[in-house]
Formats: C-alpha cells, sequence, structure tokens
C-alpha cells in the first residue's frame, strides 16, 4: 500500500513539473488583436511608407494606414495602444554577430577599453582577471575584448604577465577584435605548443624575439594558431551556456533586435541553440552561419547540409567562410603594406586564414551544392581573392540564386565595389568600426586616404548593390542605433569624419539594420518590414530617428516578437 502511496506521490510530483515546465517554457501569447495609432509607423517596405498606425492579428500585421482607418477596426476584444507620437517600426536584425557572445561575460572577465570598457593598463587588466578567477576558481580562467592599442603600454599582453596571474592555471584572453588571444605558461603547454610546433596555415604563433633561439611563443596567438584556446574557452557546462544565452536576449531585446545572428559559431553551441529555441530559453529569431572549417569535407561531399540544426526559431541560411583576420589586429589581407609598419617590416601586408586555392575549392563546392555562403573578408586583397573565386565559381557552376554576403568587407575598393554589383555579391559593413577604431586606421593601420573609405556604403548604394550594416556583437555593444548613426555621421570617438561622401541617409542606415539585413538571411518574406502578412516582430522608439538630433540618445521602449510584447523599458 505505502509503495502504491508512493508511486502515486512521485507520479503528481513529476506530473506537476512538467506543467510548470510547460508554463516556464511557453513563448509569450500576442493578443487576439492590438491596434497602434497616433504614432509614427516606418514600415520599410519597397516605398519607404510612413503612416500613423498598424493593426496586427495574433502573431502578424493585418493593415497599416491613418489613424481614422486603423481606429475604424477597433472592436470590443481589440487593444488599443496610443503612440503618443512616438516610432514605431520593424524589429532590428543584426545582420551579423556571435550571439549569444556577448553573454560570454558569465564566465569571462571583460577586459575591453574605454569607450566600451575600463581596461587601460596591464596591470587593471591583470588585477580584473585575479578578481575573477577568485569567483570563478575551477577550470581555465578566460577573459575578452582586450585591445593593445588602448592600452598604455602600448603591446599584446604576453605569457609572462598572464604567469603573475596563475603560472598552473590555464588562461587565454581575447583580443577586441577575436581573431587573436594570449594564453599563459599553463594554457601553451595543454595546447601543446612549445618551441618546436610550427604555425599551422592561415595563423601564426608568436614568438620571443629574445629567447635564446628567437622561437619561444610568447603566449599570442593569431587566427588559426588561436583556434584551440577559443574552443578551450567556450568549453563550457549547460548551465553557463544557458546563463549566456538569456543574459544575450535580454541585452538584444533591450536594443531593440528581434532577429539575432550567430556567425561562425563553433559546432558544439551551435549545436545547442536549436533545442533551446524550441524550450524558449530566448525569443529571438536567430540566423546562425556554421563554419566552413568545421564541415568542410561533409559540406562539400554532399553527407551535411545546415538546415538540417534547424530548430524552432533558428534558421541556417549560410555557411560562413574566414578567408583573412583583423584590420586592428594585424591579420587583415591588404594589397598594399599597412600604414604603420608592423613589427618594424615596411612590407607587411597581413596574411589569407584561407589560401587562394583552397578558397576557390570551398567556394566551387558550396555552389555544387547550392548552399549559400558568406566569406569573412577584411583587407581588401583578402576581397579580391573572394571575387575572383565567385567568378571561377559562377564560370564553373552557374549559379542565379547563389546571393554571396560578404562579411565586413571593410576596406573595399570602388572598383571592387563596382565588381560585386557585376557578380550579385552583397556586403554587410561593420559600420560602427568608423567610431571604434576610425581614429587608429587613420592614424596606424591604414593611413588617412584607405581609412576614408572603410566600410564604403554610399559606392554600394550607387552601384545599386544592397547592403546591411551590423555591430559584429561582442566586438562592439549591441547598438542598432549606434549603427544607424554611424552610417549617417562617420564619425569617430576622437570627432574627425570619416569620408563623409560616404554617408548614406538615416532612411537608407534604417533599411540597413532591418529589411535590408532580413533579405541576406533569406527571412525577409516574413520580418524586417511591417506589411500585411508579415510577422508583427517590432520596436517602439521614444523619438524619432529621421529627425532626433542624435539617433544614439533614443530609447527603445518596446520590443515585440510576433505581436507578443517581450521587453519594456518601464
Amino acid at each position: 500500500m505505502n509503495y502504491r502511496v508512493g508511486l502515486l506521490v512521485l507520479a503528481a510530483f513529476l506530473a506537476g513539473v512538467y506543467v510548470l515546465f510547460q508554463i516556464a517554457t511557453r513563448p509569450p501569447q500576442a493578443p487576439d488583436h492590438q491596434v497602434f495609432f497616433n504614432g509614427q509607423v516606418l514600415t520599410m517596405d519597397g516605398d519607404n511608407t510612413v503612416t500613423e498606425a498598424i493593426s496586427i492579428r495574433g502573431a502578424t500585421v493585418d493593415r497599416v494606414g491613418s489613424s481614422e482607418d486603423i481606429l475604424a477596426l477597433v472592436s470590443d476584444d481589440t487593444e488599443v495602444i496610443d503612440l503618443r507620437g512616438r516610432t514605431l517600426l520593424p524589429g532590428f536584425v543584426d545582420a551579423h554577430g556571435h550571439f549569444p557572445g556577448s553573454g560570454q561575460v558569465v564566465f569571462s572577465a571583460d577586459l575591453n577599453s574605454p569607450p566600451i570598457g575600463d581596461i587601460e593598463t596591464i596591470p587593471q587588466l591583470l588585477d580584473r582577471l585575479r578578481a575573477f578567477g577568485e569567483n570563478r576558481p575551477e577550470g581555465w580562467l578566460a577573459g575578452f575584448g582586450y585591445d593593445d592599442t588602448l592600452l598604455a603600454e602600448g603591446r599584446h599582453p604576453t605569457r609572462e604577465d598572464l604567469d603573475k596571474v596563475s603560472p598552473t592555471r590555464p588562461i587565454a584572453i581575447s583580443h577586441i577584435s577575436g581573431h587573436l588571444y594570449v594564453v599563459n605558461s599553463a594554457a601553451l603547454a595543454e595546447l601543446g605548443i612549445d618551441e618546436s610546433t610550427p604555425d599551422p596555415e592561415g595563423g601564426v604563433i608568436q614568438r620571443d624575439p629574445q629567447s635564446p633561439d628567437g622561437r619561444r611563443p610568447n603566449g599570442v596567438l593569431e587566427e588559426t594558431a588561436a583556434r584551440g584556446a577559443m574552443s578551450r574557452m567556450l568549453d563550457i557546462g549547460l548551465m553557463d551556456v544557458l546563463r549566456m544565452t538569456t543574459f544575450a536576449a535580454r541585452q538584444y531585446l533591450e536594443a531593440g533586435v528581434t532577429t539575432a545572428s550567430a556567425g561562425g559559431m563553433p559546432l558544439s553551441l551551435a549545436k545547442a541553440l536549436g533545442p533551446m529555441s524550441q524550450f524558449n530559453v530566448f525569443p529571438q529569431r536567430v540566423a546562425l552561419f556554421p563554419l566552413m572549417e568545421e564541415l568542410e569535407s561533409d559540406l562539400l561531399e554532399g553527407n551535411w547540409r545546415p538546415e538540417q540544426l534547424a530548430r524552432g526559431r533558428l534558421t541556417l541560411p549560410r555557411v560562413k567562410i574566414i578567408a583573412d583576420g583583423s584590420i586592428q589586429g594585424y591579420t587583415g589581407y591588404l594589397s598594399e603594406p599597412y600604414f604603420e609598419p608592423y613589427h618594424g617590416d615596411s612590407s607587411y601586408r597581413g596574411y589569407p586564414s584561407v589560401l587562394r586555392d583552397d578558397l576557390f575549392r570551398q567556394v566551387a563546392g558550396l555552389h555544387r551544392q547550392k548552399i549559400q555562403y558568406a566569406i569573412h573578408v577584411n583587407g581588401d586583397a583578402a576581397v579580391q581573392d573572394a571575387l575572383d573565386a565567385i567568378e571561377a565559381a559562377q564560370g564553373a557552376v552557374p549559379w542565379a540564386e547563389a546571393r554571396p554576403l560578404f562579411i565586413h568587407a571593410q576596406m573595399s575598393r570602388q572598383d571592387q565595389v563596382q565588381r560585386m554589383a557585376e557578380l550579385g555579391v552583397t556586403p554587410s559593413f561593420f559600420s560602427s568600426h568608423t567610431y571604434y577604431w576610425g581614429d587608429r586606421h587613420a592614424a596606424i593601420f591604414m593611413g588617412p586616404e584607405r581609412a576614408a573609405n572603410m566600410s564604403p556604403a554610399r559606392w554600394a548604394l550607387d552601384a545599386g548593390i544592397r547592403y546591411s550594416s551590423h555591430a559584429d556583437t561582442p566586438v562592439t555593444p549591441m547598438l542598432p542605433l549606434q549603427v544607424v548613426w554611424s552610417q549617417v555621421e562617420r564619425r569617430t570617438t576622437g570627432g574627425a569624419i570619416l569620408g563623409p561622401w560616404q554617408r548614406v541617409s538615416r532612411m537608407e542606415a534604417l533599411r540597413a539594420v532591418t529589411i535590408d539585413a532580413a533579405w541576406q538571411v533569406f527571412l525577409d518574406g516574413s520580418v524586417g518590414s511591417l506589411e500585411a502578412g508579415k510577422l508583427a516582430d517590432m520596436v517602439i522608439l521614444s523619438g524619432d530617428p529621421l529627425l532626433a538630433p542624435d539617433l544614439r540618445q533614443l530609447v527603445v521602449e518596446k520590443t515585440f516578437i510576433g505581436g507578443a510584447q517581450v521587453y519594456s523599458h518601464r
């Protein structure tokens, strides 16, 4: 009898847990009918229609129009929201970023310098790591976001610096670009890197020239040489994955981002995003670009397709190829040398992460398999290789729907932009780079002439190219209005204006973070604009982004996904 009672109690307990789980993971529900009126509705449709009101039925847009027309649709069951002159527009679409990477603060120390963070010296950086390590004493000690050019010492930290925090616990910190890592002696030992380790293809193990044979690793790992350190940093448990994801999701909702991007996420984490979406751990739609280097043989042999990972609100529109590195990390691949010589080498131009012949082979293989792709290209030499590879692939295996995407395309020349138009390439510019790094691009990396044309949005529009713009979060904070402002103003942290001829209008800049970004990830049929039949992913801003003196001062007051309110500022 007691045994049966025990089973009944256990069954009731499990049933209760199941019910609570279903309630906890149920997505926010949209009202049957909502009407928003007495404001400004930026639809971002093909005509950039601006109207006063919108009707939402369930998850989708019903109608847009004047307040009078839309209020005529109100019934007893309608929720009526007075916009009071505020602006409603489509939710922001993150064209390229690394969701949920901004949530790494839960397991990694924030080492950013101003204007993003507060680290200005290497001793401060080491103190931040020590303090973080005391609260997280197990496993690898991780940090992110340091910028050697903003540290007072003007250099990268080294293994010796990190050994001062701990000579026995493995430590790895990532550069602000995400393309370089610094590790301590214990981490080098775990990674199996020593004097005899050769540089991997597409990467560099920096050496200490003062060591006896000049071969001793100094702890700085570039590009493919850093992949092992990155994997160890991201080798985290389920609870950290959940904490990271919910932290990032909240940040994105506060910024009005309703569709996020997970570009180049390691497969181990990528596999978790679909189930988390199904269980509503995060409400956003996410476009995931798996890394080509992790899946190359399976992809090119037709044994695996990206869409196999799609779950819930997770889509996999493209595979990502990393063709070169970072300009501010001196790993971007240029046709002409860097402005300020790297380590005294006046001929240094960076290098490709994927050799030209390999890039041709990869792009041709993706064309054969009809798999859409994005290519990370920062330097103009990398852009040239990518354009050549696409032209060769189109000649061998014509594919009108290929629509290749160039991520960053930062130092693209005008002739290359024209060639993008001819080949059907669409770029996603890292436009806020002009704010965060513009001064140093002009003075250190590129020189004033080349820096003036970084992220050349006006050239793209003049060539008839549809482009998007992004923040590359967590490289820079998820601030879509900063991205819009940067396209419009092209102003640096020092107040200089880089290439005013590359400025675009506010409406053009807003399209680059809404409908045109959605088009790049093949979601424009359902999101990115407010039109009848499309999903009601929307934000309400505190003011008018077409007229506000400083776009960055506007506040996202509410965020909606599928008609359901998922964030409110108050």
